[in-house]
């Protein structure tokens, strides 16, 4: 009975939409952007892409392995491949972990794009100023009641996307979204480009100045686009994992992962594009850190003929980009529940969200009634809780999918291989055993280390 309700995709399409929206998200079109504007701009942009062969793909068909090869969702999957006695397993609670406590503040961020869409769509921007841009976020952050609903609207709709099934509502919902997004994102692309200027945009996102990459500093530049090309993933906590357990075995992991991986950098690149050529035609910065999306570029799209179009229709691809990620990840919550604790699929949707609600007030109000509330350091309510998921959980985790998948105390190197390879398509080479087991874990340790450091 169970296993007609946990449902499965339909389609391969469907699997690497759903899969790269999970992987598509705030970090694609947000951070990634800005942090190529911090470090340099091209040559950033060259190791993000060297990173994302070395680290992302393999550390992914991992995650899809464990799931495709025992069926289930993450502590299942761990206790049904792992040696009698071991407690691999454990880690598949702190998958949990990350995955709820990175909804608790996504969620409230997806929210701000929600939020922005209705304010440019409703010509609420038309009489701003644009020195005034700034007290527009400003303001939004110190209004719990506006956070809040724009919070509400995201985890509601997405948990009831969830209620029609795996195939019917998250795989039919998905496709519809990634593919306006990727329309959505060309043709904002393309406007970019004819903007007057945009030439020197392009030229700074695309043509590698090593002079300029040596003035950030090398080391720094290559650390954070390690950094980047690992996170942009959401590998580590399980949140791909269980869209493996709905995989067919006609098609390779590692053919799979390459689709999903390059989907993901489509949607990165094309998001500098957009940005790019719009600020340096604007005489706008580029280093302005997170403040990129919701102070710097309305005032770009204010300056433009036809601003208040341009800006919903980009709001409105940073809402696909985000909520594709939300039902994602509600959707491995949903899994856990009923594969853990035996509950009904639509029980399991309504405590969620019930839970994801509560749990997602102390990010609204961190910014306004509990703004004093420091939990990690000097970190607000949203950074402590980013701090955790971003910093831990998601390498650390990486690292435990990586050893469990490699090592002869885990699954082992031999059964991890069979799975990937099985089906049509790219074959993951055995030669890269060692690289596997003894600079893999180097690489991601560091990134772990840097960010505990950080």
């Amino acid at each position: 009975m169970y296993e007609e309700e946990r449902g499965s995709f339909g389609s391969r399409l469907g699997f690497i939409l759903v899969s790269a929206g999970c992987a598509i998200g705030i970090g694609n079109v947000w951070k990634f952007p800005y942090v190529t504007g911090a470090n340099g701009g091209a040559v950033f942009v060259l190791f993000y892409l060297l990173f994302l062969i070395l680290m992302g793909i393999p550390v992914m068909t991992m995650e899809f392995a464990v799931g495709r090869a025992s069926g289930q969702s993450v502590v299942r999957g761990y206790e049904k491949l792992e040696k009698k006695g071991h407690k691999w397993h454990i880690h598949g609670w702190f998958c949990m972990l990350g995955c709820y406590l990175l909804m608790m503040y996504y969620t409230t961020v997806s929210g701000w794009m929600v939020d922005y869409f209705f304010k440019f769509a409703s010509g609420q921007f038309k009489n701003v100023d644009t020195e005034a841009v700034g007290d527009v976020f400003g303001n939004m952050l110190a209004d719990p009641m506006e956070m809040g609903i724009f919070m509400v609207i995201t985890v509601v709709f997405g948990f009831m996307v969830l209620s029609l099934g795996v195939e019917n509502g998250l795989e039919r919902v998905n496709k519809v979204m990634m593919i306006g997004l990727l329309a959505l994102i060309i043709i904002l692309a393309i406007h970019s480009l004819t903007l007057d200027g945009a030439i020197e945009g392009v030229k700074f996102y695309l043509l590698p100045d090593w002079n300029r990459a040596m003035e950030v500093g090398l080391g720094k530049v290559i650390s954070a686009a390690m950094n980047q090309a690992f996170f942009t993933l959401s590998l580590g906590i399980g949140a791909l994992e269980i869209f493996g357990s709905y995989m067919s075995k006609d098609h390779t992991l590692t053919g799979e992962a390459i689709r999903i991986c390059a989907l993901d950098t489509f949607v990165a690149i094309i998001a500098g594009l957009i940005i790019f050529p719009a600020c340096f035609s604007y005489n706008v910065e580029t280093n302005q850190g997170p403040a990129l999306i919701f102070i710097t570029l309305p005032k770009v799209f204010l300056n433009m003929s036809y601003g208040r179009i341009w800006g919903t229709l980009f709001f409105i691809f940073m809402t696909f980009a985000s909520f594709s990620t939300v039902t994602a990840v509600f959707e491995n919550l949903v899994a856990f529940i009923t594969d853990n604790f035996g509950w009904s699929r639509g029980k399991s949707i309504l405590v969620n969200a019930i839970f994801i609600l509560v749990a997602s007030i102390p990010c609204v109000l961190g910014y306004n009634i509990w703004s004093d509330l420091h939990i990690i350091g000097a970190r607000d309510v949203l950074d402590s809780e980013d701090f955790i998921v971003s910093n831990i959980l998601l390498p650390g985790g990486s690292l435990i999918f990586l050893l469990f998948c490699v090592t002869k105390y885990g699954w082992g190197f031999d059964n991890y291989l069979k799975e990937t390879n099985t089906g049509d398509g790219v074959k993951m080479p055995g030669a890269l055993k060692y690289y596997f087991k003894f600079v893999l874990p180097i690489l991601i340790a560091f990134i772990l280390i840097q960010g505990l450091i950080a």
